[in-house]
């Protein structure tokens, strides 16, 4: 399994067993869920802040029927980058033009392709083709998921380590009360996060187990 595949379960699993309850007879998901969160939450914060919060990906082909004036999207589809279109079924992609506004000239003139597209409103429009048509799309899109349950996927790569920790140092606060073994583990997450990011930043021993942002604490020079 990589460490894109990790699942919210393994991230408690280990998270119970810092707190030295590896059978999760207390800190069972139920109860871990919250913080989890939270840490996910902080990570996506951090990582905002340093451009790190998406990636770039290509969906699949998406197929536009005779007529149509937009498309689906995928669900994940944060801004398209380029958008590429072909006859249905028939090489090669072509890449399309992006405007601000579609060309009033085009709503009256009969195409084969679509030639330009416009990003308005969360969706990806364009002129009406007389021929079924399929798309490809290259965009940036979100990396943090909702996390659900133990059984989400976490879509976070070399995130594992930093959300063990940070989870463990939530619930050692909140749940147990501890507030020498939240600060503790707590150092061992900001650890893991200079291997997550790469990113080396001073001060970060300052980090507070409060309820304050995780970065909240965070002196730079």
């Amino acid at each position: 399994m990589s460490s894109s595949d990790l699942l919210a379960s393994e991230v408690m699993q280990k998270s119970a067993s810092l707190l030295n309850d590896t059978t999760r007879s207390v800190y069972t998901y139920s109860a871990q869920l919250p913080y989890l969160r939270i840490a996910v939450d902080e990570l996506q914060e951090y990582f905002q802040l340093h451009d790190l919060a998406v990636t770039q990906l290509t969906s699949t082909i998406i197929n536009v029927p005779v007529g149509q004036i937009q498309c689906s999207l995928p669900s994940d589809l944060i801004e398209p980058q380029e958008v590429y279109e072909r006859a249905e079924g028939i090489d090669p992609f072509v890449k399309m033009t992006r405007k601000e506004y579609l060309p009033h000239y085009l709503e009256s003139v009969p195409l084969n392709r679509f030639v330009y597209y416009v990003w308005q409103g969360q969706v990806i429009k364009f002129p009406v083709s007389v021929r079924n048509n399929d798309l490809k799309i290259d965009y940036i899109r979100q990396l943090f998921t909702t996390i659900v349950d133990e059984n989400t996927q976490i879509n976070i790569i070399n995130a594992k380590t930093f959300l063990e920790y940070r989870t463990a140092s939530l619930c050692a606060e909140f749940i147990e009360r501890n507030l020498a073994s939240a600060q503790a583990l707590n150092s061992y997450a900001v650890l893991a996060l200079d291997r997550t990011t790469g990113i080396s930043i001073k001060g970060k021993q300052n980090i507070m187990t409060r309820r304050r942002p995780f970065r909240a604490g965070w002196k730079r020079s």
